[in-house]
């Protein structure tokens, strides 16, 4: 009996977990990178004796137990060499001349704040109490009465902002549970509740870093999906989705290969796979998809060091301005740089690597957007180039020997994730999620299109969690909830 066809667009974290579930169920499948290399957001790069990601750097939820666990022990990807960061600092917040850490166990954290927050100890618990709820039931989705929809509707119609007001009472502490803000956007005016607090819970649980770079986790993917029959192909650009009778019938590759298919999965930018499909698709649901708000992007400094000169940390530290407003962050100047580090390949004592990220709006490097890589100017060269002395000039407080250990810097802006992976505006968590109205900015699998599913950061959460559960839920729109349910064994996990 012939299979069924599915294509999937877009080899990235979300497009391989489609594809690897869909494989295992049998179905034939096709998946198309217009890339060279797969990975997407999780590609690695190297310069020299340094390895660096493009966008990934760490994990939550990923100890026994955590919902990242679960998933990953379906995806097959435990064995890679994983490593815990400090239990007992896994995140070092850093506001002015004052450090606080975050300890891994929600005990552990609440324990770890209240040495510095002695009279907040009973909010702390609250504040912890409430992510812990919202991440015990994370998987409360994968049940057949909510296969129509994939979110909580209380949470995301809450806003964050006002959770954090109305549960901590201390101004500095909501700033420091606040100060590892790189995981998402954090405004003030549309961060539904249930992003912020999924978000920090997996973490709060356990924090992880991947020695090898992100690119082993697709890799991984890559291989086993092939293992099951399937196709992984590589610069293969869909440039059409065509539709006829309000069905795919068939997807062009690099404007001229046509390829049928049963079914297709994109995890492209929403608003990027409307632009491939030909018809079938009313103007309201185009403009509407086309008028969601993108969340801001990242600016990055990758910077190679001098051999044995800066001590590999097993932590992050997110450095702020003593005057900082994380939740509404002034644009005219670098306020908070994120601090990561690559585990040694060698597990020496000393880094080979370091990153430094800040946020970046679209606008500060929209003027450059219509010429190619490595065309921009020097304007462009210098405006990247002060970006990043602001950066260091921000870490150097806390890492006064980062400055003398700097061999070379690699930088890039949202205009390089805009053009190297098809994120539009450069953003970093995909489409903004609004608490105000949860129905039209958290999406579901579903298109207008019978059987044109959506995928990918975008839809519900981002992260390399919110990536992989709604993997499952793209693919419980084809194969049934309860099938997903008991293929994957999540359900229950937690």
């Amino acid at each position: 009996m012939e299979k069924d066809k599915v294509i999937v667009i877009g080899a990235g974290l979300g497009g391989l977990e489609c594809g690897y579930i869909l494989a295992k169920n049998g179905f034939d499948v096709t998946v198309l990178e217009q890339d060279g290399q797969t990975g997407g957001c999780l590609q690695t790069f190297v310069r020299g004796r340094a390895l660096f990601d493009t966008g990934f750097h760490y994990v939550g939820g990923l100890g026994e137990g955590g919902p990242l666990y679960s998933l990953f022990r379906y995806f097959n990807l435990l064995d890679l060499p994983w490593k815990q960061l400090d239990r007992d600092c896994f995140d070092e917040v850093v506001i002015g001349d004052e450090s606080f850490r975050f300890a891994t166990g929600h005990d552990n954290f609440i324990e770890a704040l209240a040495e510095r927050f002695p009279h907040q100890r009973q909010e702390l618990r609250n504040y912890v109490s409430f992510l812990k709820n919202v991440g015990d039931h994370i998987f409360d989705s994968l049940s057949p009465r909510d296969a129509g929809g994939f979110y909580s509707e209380s949470l995301f119609a809450r806003s964050a902002w006002e959770f954090l007001n109305e549960t901590i009472s201390d101004p500095l502490l909501r700033q420091v549970l606040s100060g590892t803000s790189l995981k998402m956007e954090l405004n003030a005016e549309s961060l539904p509740l249930y992003v912020f607090a999924q978000i920090n819970n997996s973490f709060i649980h356990s924090a992880w870093r991947l020695q090898g770079g992100g690119s082993l986790v697709t890799d991984s993917l890559v291989g086993s999906i092939r293992s099951m029959g399937g196709k992984v192909l590589t610069d293969s650009a869909v440039t059409s989705i065509e539709v006829k009778d309000s069905r795919v019938s068939a997807v062009v590759v690099n404007g001229g290969e046509r390829l049928e298919a049963d079914r297709v999965i994109s995890s492209l930018h929403p608003a990027l796979t409307m632009s491939l499909v030909d018809n079938g698709l009313r103007k309201i649901y185009r403009e509407r998809i086309s008028r969601l708000e993108n969340t801001c992007g990242m600016f990055t400094a990758n910077i190679r060091l001098k051999p044995g000169m800066l001590k590999y940390e097993n932590r992050n530290l997110f450095i702020h301005r003593q005057d900082a407003d994380l939740w509404h962050p002034d644009p005219s100047r670098t306020e908070s740089v994120l601090v990561n580090w690559s585990v040694p390949y060698d597990d020496s004592d000393y880094a080979i690597n370091i990153d430094l990220l800040t946020p970046m709006r679209w606008d500060e490097v929209a003027r450059w957007s219509d010429k190619r890589m490595g065309h921009r100017g020097e304007d462009y060269v210098q405006f990247k180039a002060a970006r990043t002395e602001a950066c260091i000039e921000l870490v150097e407080h806390r890492l006064p020997q980062l400055r003398p250990a700097i061999d070379r810097i690699y930088t890039s802006s949202p205009l390089t994730y805009h053009h190297y992976v098809c994120q539009p505006q450069g953003s970093a968590y995909g489409v903004r999620k609004d608490w105000r109205s949860p129905m039209t900015t958290v999406l579901t699998p579903r298109t207008p299109v019978e059987n044109l599913y959506l995928t990918g950061q975008s839809l519900n959460l981002h992260g390399v969690l919110g990536v992989s559960m709604t993997s499952l839920f793209t693919c419980a729109s084809i194969l049934g909830m309860d099938a997903v349910v008991r293929d994957t064994g999540v359900k229950g996990d937690i």
